[in-house]
C-alpha cells in the first residue's frame, strides 16, 4: 500500500487518510474518493490530498476484517458488519465468554496490521455485550498475513459463548442449637437471586442440624430428586477434607474432588460428586451478594462447563477479591464491556403514490410486493424492532406484511405529507433504542447488508450519530439517527423530510457509501418500476 500526498488529480480511487473540508462538506478519512468528490475539493482551492492507494496483495481494511471475523466468531457469537476496518463481535445469549487466550496471541503476533481486543475469559456475557473487536490497523492488510490469519483460525474459533441452561438446584443447610431461621431464609433468598440470575431456582430445599448422619441422609435424598447442582450452606465453615460436610458426602456414597481455591473471599469451597450430581460446599462468603469463588463455580455449573481441580486451580489469576471496596449485586457485579447498540428500523409505507396511479408498494415484482421487499431487508439487517408506518390502504399493507414479526403503527395524517409519517414512527420508539434508521418504503433496492454498514458505524462517542447511506458522494436513505435528534424530528411539519437536520450538524454525519445506487433510487413512475424489475430478474 501507498501512502503519502498526492496531488488531486491522481486521488481518483485513493482512499483519504485524513478528514478534509471543503467549504461546508466534510469528507472523512477513510472515504474512497471519487470524480465527484475531486471536483468539490478542487472548487474549495485544495490541490493536493494525503491517501492511501493500494497495491497488487492487499486486501481492504472492511473485507480483511470480516474474514477473521467470520471465523473469530463461534457459538452464541454475532458479528456486525465491518466498518472503517473494524468488526464488533456480540453475544446472543447469556452466558460465559469462551476465550482462546493463547491463540488469541498467535493471531496478534501475525502481523502489526491484524488485532484481536476480548473480554477476559469467563466473563459474564449479556444478550448484545461486546466479547471482542477486529480492527485492521491500517487501510489494508498484506494477503498473506490473511491468509496465515485465516489458516490459524480454521482449527476452532476464538470467541464463543456457553449459554446458561437451568439447573434443578438443591439447597441443603446444616443449623447448629443456635441458629436463627432468619438467617437460613437469608441465605435462601441470596442463593436464590443468584440461581435466578442464571436462569436457573431451588428445586429441592432441605434443612438439617450439622451432624454428619443427618447430613448425608438430606444429600442422599436430594440426589434421588435428579437435582444438580447440590448446594450445601454449612452452619459452620469447612476447616478440612473429613470435617462434617466432606464426611457426609462421602457416607452418603459420594467422593470429595477438591477442597479450597485460590480466590479470596471463597477460599474454603469444596467440590464432590454424588451419583451424577456436583456437590458444592459452600464457603461463608456466599452468604453475601458481592461476587465471592461461588459465583465463579456456580457460573460454570450453569454453563454446562467442567468444574474439576485443574479448573480451580486455574481461577487464581484475577481471583484477589478482597481489596475491592465494594461489589454490586449478583449479574451486575461486572461493569461489562459495552453493548451493541439497539437501533429500531422506521419503514415508511403510507404515501398515496401519486405519480404512480395506484399504491406503488403493493406493485408486484417478481413474485413480491414492493413494500416486502424493503420490509424483509430490514428485518435481516438486525434492526429492532422493526415499525411499518401505514396510511393509505393501511388493510391491504397489513395484510401483505402479515405473517412477519413486525409492529404496524397506523398514521391517519398520512395525506398531510412525509413527516407526518416520520414522526408516527419516532414517537413509538421504545425509551430502549439507542437511535432509528429510517428507511422509505418505495426503495426495495436498499439491502440488509447496507442497512446492517449504517448501524456498524453509528456510534455518537466518536461523532457518528447520524449515518447516511451514500452513492458516489451523493447522499441518499436510509438515514440512521441518534435518539438526540428525536425531538427535532418531531418538530418536523408538512410534506418535507430531516435533510436540514443532516445539514445542521454536519460534523456529526457519517456517510456510509453502497456498493450500488440503492440509496438514490426510489420508485415514483411506472417507468421507475419498469426500470427496476427488469434490474430485479
Amino acid at each position: 500500500m501507498k501512502f503519502g500526498e498526492i496531488p488531486l488529480s491522481e486521488a481518483e480511487g485513493a482512499v483519504l487518510a485524513h478528514s478534509r473540508r471543503a467549504g461546508e462538506r466534510l469528507f472523512r478519512k477513510g472515504r474512497v474518493l471519487s470524480a465527484e468528490d475531486i471536483a468539490v475539493l478542487r472548487t474549495a482551492g485544495i490541490d493536493r490530498v494525503v491517501v492511501a492507494q493500494f497495491e497488487t496483495g492487499d486486501v481492504p481494511e472492511n473485507e480483511a476484517a470480516t474474514r477473521i471475523a467470520t471465523l473469530v466468531a463461534g457459538e452464541g457469537v454475532r458479528a456486525n458488519a465491518a466498518f472503517t476496518g473494524r468488526v464488533n463481535l456480540y453475544a446472543e445469549v447469556a452466558g460465559l465468554a469462551l476465550i482462546h487466550a493463547a491463540r488469541v496471541d498467535t493471531l496478534n503476533a501475525i502481523h502489526e496490521s491484524i488485532t484481536l481486543a476480548t473480554v477476559a475469559p469467563f466473563v459474564l456475557a449479556e444478550p448484545r455485550a461486546m466479547l471482542a473487536t477486529i480492527k485492521i490497523i491500517p487501510f489494508a492488510a498484506p494477503r498473506e498475513a490473511i491468509e496465515r490469519a485465516e489458516k490459524l483460525l480454521n482449527e476452532t474459533p476464538l470467541v464463543s459463548v456457553a449459554p446458561f441452561v437451568a439447573k434443578r438446584t438443591a439447597l441443603i443447610s446444616t443449623h447448629l442449637p443456635d441458629t436463627k431461621p432468619q438467617l437460613l431464609d437469608k441465605n435462601r433468598n441470596v442463593i436464590a437471586a443468584r440461581l435466578k440470575a442464571l436462569g436457573s431456582d431451588i428445586a429441592f430445599e432441605a434443612r438439617t442440624e450439622h451432624e454428619t448422619k443427618k447430613l448425608a441422609d438430606a444429600l442422599s435424598k436430594a440426589a434421588k430428586e435428579n437435582t444438580d447442582p447440590i448446594l450445601v450452606f454449612g452452619a459452620s465453615a469447612i476447616t478440612d477434607r473429613h470435617d462434617v460436610i466432606p464426611a457426609a458426602i462421602t457416607r452418603a456414597g459420594g467422593e470429595i474432588l477438591h477442597f479450597g481455591m485460590p480466590v479470596d473471599p471463597g477460599n474454603l469451597l469444596l467440590i464432590g460428586k454424588l451419583g451424577g450430581a456436583t456437590v458444592v460446599g459452600l464457603p461463608g462468603c456466599a452468604r453475601s451478594p458481592k461476587l465471592n469463588g461461588f459465583d465463579f463455580v456456580l457460573r460454570r455449573l450453569c454453563a454446562n462447563l467442567p468444574v474439576t481441580a485443574r479448573e480451580i486451580a486455574g481461577m487464581g489469576v484475577g481471583g484477589l477479591l478482597t481489596e475491592i471496596a465494594s461489589r454490586p449485586q449478583p449479574r451486575e457485579d461486572d461493569a461489562g464491556p459495552p453493548h451493541t447498540p439497539r437501533i429500531a428500523a422506521i419503514v415508511l409505507a403510507a404515501g398515496l403514490s401519486s405519480r404512480m396511479g395506484h399504491n406503488k408498494l403493493l406493485a408486484d415484482v417478481d413474485g413480491k410486493p414492493l413494500i416486502r421487499r424493503t420490509v424483509e431487508s430490514a428485518l435481516a439487517s438486525g434492526a429492532s424492532p422493526v415499525i411499518v408506518v401505514t396510511g393509505n390502504e393501511a388493510d391491504r399493507i397489513e395484510k401483505t406484511l402479515a405473517d412477519l414479526p413486525i409492529q404496524f403503527m397506523n398514521n391517519p395524517d398520512f395525506s398531510d405529507g412525509l413527516s407526518t409519517s416520520l414522526k408516527c414512527g419516532i414517537r413509538n420508539i421504545g425509551t430502549d433504542s439507542d437511535g432509528a434508521v429510517v428507511i422509505l418504503g418505495d426503495m426495495p433496492s436498499v439491502s440488509a447488508d447496507l442497512i446492517a454498514r449504517l448501524i456498524a458505524a453509528f456510534d455518537p462517542a466518536e461523532s457518528r450519530a447520524i449515518c447516511v447511506a451514500t452513492h458516489k458522494g451523493k447522499r441518499g436513505n436510509p438515514v440512521l439517527w441518534a435518539r438526540r435528534f428525536f425531538p427535532e424530528i418531531l418538530a418536523l411539519e408538512g410534506d418535507v423530510g430531516a435533510k436540514h437536520i443532516i445539514a445542521a450538524n454536519d460534523e456529526l454525519v457519517c456517510e456510509v457509501e453502497a456498493e450500488d445506487d440503492a440509496p438514490l433510487l426510489d420508485i415514483d413512475t411506472p417507468e421507475d418500476l419498469a426500470a427496476y424489475a427488469a434490474r430485479a430478474k
